[in-house]
This record gives structure tokens, sequence and C-alpha cells, in this order.
């Protein structure tokens, strides 16, 4: 049994943007989970799309129970081959990763295909797809699940840090980080607000006790 995931983002960027955005998105504050990353193959076909492979290692703690299905002294870094199919005829740019080690325990494959929104002209559709399946006898489905749920979260943090690369591209503040300003300024100035009343309002008497 395999796990299916599937979501669609709207990119608030022209799918240019997005592409080029997509070869700059390491490192950044959202992927400090990815170690490196090589390209090991590319090419320009005779009808102008660009095929990539890239390696990449990340590593990702395991929680406690899991750790009973590793070996003793196995690398806890995983492999991740990302092969990329840029179209610019089509304009479209399709993704294909999955891991090379610790399949046993998990494998994770995911597709995902970004193109221009028909609804939005200056915006881009992603779609993510993602297969999720384990070997373990007896815990696949726990495992499957567990890793559809990290799934999930990784995939906000992958679009903040495209977002973030965008907003590197394009000279400005990540919306992300705009709310995070507005909301530690407006923090502060309630606070003194609430000192400035504080110290205005009057005295009251101590009362007397007899």
């Amino acid at each position: 049994m395999v796990k299916y995931f599937c979501s669609y983002t709207d990119i608030r960027s022209t799918w240019d943007q997005v592409v080029l955005a997509f070869w700059q998105r390491y490192p950044n504050p959202f992927s400090t989970h990815v170690l490196t990353e090589d390209v090991v193959y590319r090419e320009v076909t005779a009808d102008d799309r660009l095929l990539s492979r890239r390696l990449l290692m990340k590593t990702n703690r395991l929680p406690r129970w899991a750790e009973r299905f590793f070996p003793l002294g196995m690398s806890r870094s995983v492999y991740i081959v990302e092969d990329s199919i840029v179209d610019p005829v089509n304009r479209s740019l399709t993704t294909y990763t999955w891991n090379l080690n610790h399949t046993t325990l998990m494998s994770v494959e995911e597709r995902c295909i970004f193109v221009d929104s028909e609804e939005q002209p200056t915006a881009t559709q992603l779609k993510r797809e993602a297969w999720i399946s384990s070997s373990i006898y007896g815990f696949s489905r726990p495992i499957q699940e567990f890793g559809l749920a990290r799934f999930k979260s990784n995939q906000g943090k992958a679009m903040k840090g495209l977002e973030y690369a965008l907003s590197n591209l394009q000279g400005e503040t990540p919306q992300w980080l705009l709310r995070g300003s507005v909301k530690e300024v407006s923090g502060k100035a309630k606070e003194a607000a609430k000192t400035l009343a504080t110290a205005a309002s009057p005295q009251q008497k101590p009362q007397q006790y007899v």
C-alpha cells in the first residue's frame, strides 16, 4: 500500500521568475536540513528543453520510535536524486525526486509541475504529488502516516524557501517577513501604550485601615 498526496498552489510570480528562483533555492533559512547539492548531468535537447540531474544530501531528525529500525553506525543522511525538465516552449518545469538510501524504511517519490496559471496571467500554478511507501513488515502503515505528515510539513518550508529565493531576485521583502515585522512592531506599540497609560493614570490614595 502506498500513501498518495496531491496539492495545488498558486505562486504570485511569473513562470520565468519561478524557474530562475528554482535554481537558487539553496541555501535558505527554511532548508537548513539540505547539506549539499551537486549537478551531475545537464543537457539541452534538440527541442530546446533543459534536462538536469542533481544529487542532494539532506538530514532529518528521526523520532525515537524510528531509531529501532536503524542499525548502529548507519548514516542518518539521506541522498536525494532530483531530475528536472525545463520546457520553455510549453512553459513548464517538471521535477522528479526520490531517495536513494533508507528505502526499506521509507521511500518518498515526488513530482512537481510548474506552469502558467490559467486564472492569473502573472502567476504560476504548482501541482505537487507524492508517493510514500515502507517495506517494514508490520509497521508500514504508521511509518507511511508519519512520512506523509512530515512531507506536508516540509512542503510548507519548501514554499517559504522558494518565496525567499523569489524575493532575493526581485529585491523585495517576503510577505511572511513583512507580517512578522508588523506583528513585532504592533506588539511593541501595545506595550508602550500600556506603559504610558499606567504612568498617566492618577495615583490612588492608599486605603486606610483602622
